[in-house]
């Protein structure tokens, strides 16, 4: 693919960070595309890596990354790290289950319905103590065995059901009240493998919860792997978006993965996820459709990266200079 860049600034120094995930979404063995996948934000011995990889971040050239403390350390500690590497902050990402996934019903106004938003609080605590605005929301990820939508057919919104939307628009409705409650306006953020994939259940969304409460924080990659019009999608909903997460895929794969049923994990192994300017997504123009003068963060992301971790890093960065 030829990539140039574009005439005039797409982005703000100041506004661009990465996500550190080239170095968290990784196999056991980088050599063996069938050996396990391992989340290294859920380990507890990353706590003592977080450090380096922060460092790596800044040396690639990214002024930023994208808040995310850990479990196993506190707000004072992870201000240390960041300060450390000479970081500033994006915001963060938030998620709720939907609770009959995970077997539970209670009543919205009991105790247990208090709490079941007790971590959108926390993404709350954390934001305002890092002075940020904005996080962005998201349906729960999940890998349970039952998961259609990650176990076996990615991005084609699977298992579809009007009532189940229904029910994941209250949650996300209610989380973004959490947050509003405390100061951080929150933004839908669309990802394949949740109950909110596919344009239809976006704008659903969208249109349920009023705009005051809820923007739209898209990440471009996850529309393009459902097969939506990136570019079409911030055009139509450029006065609402806050931020954005930038990714770029090959389409090729993208396209395979909603034609043939693919688990999400096997479309990661089979590399659908690119580093920006290396895949098809006219990443470009997407970001010529924000409107003038737009201040939101564009935080890139590789979800998987095609080379060592620090290369990802300085060619996303190298994207980027090209770019503000």
């Amino acid at each position: 693919m030829t990539d140039t860049a574009p005439r005039r600034p797409l982005l703000r120094a100041d506004r661009v960070a990465l996500n550190p995930i080239p170095w968290i979404n990784v196999k056991a063995d980088p050599d063996d595309p069938g050996s396990e996948d391992l989340w290294l934000f859920a380990d507890p011995a990353f706590r003592a890596d977080y450090p380096r990889v922060l460092r790596a971040i800044r040396d690639s050239g990214f002024p930023a990354t994208m808040m995310e403390v850990l479990d196993t350390q506190t707000l004072f500690d992870y201000r240390r790290m960041i300060d450390d590497a000479g970081l500033a902050l994006a915001p963060g990402y938030a998620s709720v289950a939907l609770p009959e996934d995970h077997g539970v019903l209670f009543d919205p106004a009991s105790a247990e319905g208090v709490r079941w938003f007790d971590g959108v609080r926390r993404k709350a605590e954390e934001s305002l103590f890092f002075g940020l605005e904005t996080v962005f929301l998201s349906p729960e990820v999940s890998w349970a065995p039952a998961t259609v939508r990650t176990r076996d057919a990615a991005a084609v919104g699977a298992s579809f059901h009007p009532g189940r939307l229904d029910r994941v628009i209250d949650v996300i409705g209610r989380a973004a009240e959490v947050l509003s409650a405390e100061g951080v306006r929150a933004g839908l953020h669309n990802h394949v493998g949740t109950w909110i994939e596919t344009e239809e259940e976006i704008e659903r969304t969208l249109a349920a919860i009023p705009a005051p409460l809820l923007g739209a924080s898209f990440d471009v990659g996850h529309l393009a792997w459902a097969g939506i019009d990136a570019e079409a999608m911030v055009t139509r909903h450029a006065g609402r978006i806050l931020d954005l997460h930038v990714k770029d895929l090959d389409l090729s794969i993208a396209e395979a993965t909603r034609a043939e049923p693919t688990p999400y994990r096997r479309a990661t192994d089979l590399g659908v996820f690119r580093e920006p300017g290396l895949g098809d997504v006219d990443l470009d123009g997407v970001l010529a459709a924000l409107p003038d003068g737009w201040d939101g963060w564009t935080i890139v992301e590789v979800d998987r990266a095609t080379m060592a971790p620090a290369a990802s890093a300085a060619v996303s960065w190298e994207w980027v200079s090209a770019r503000i």
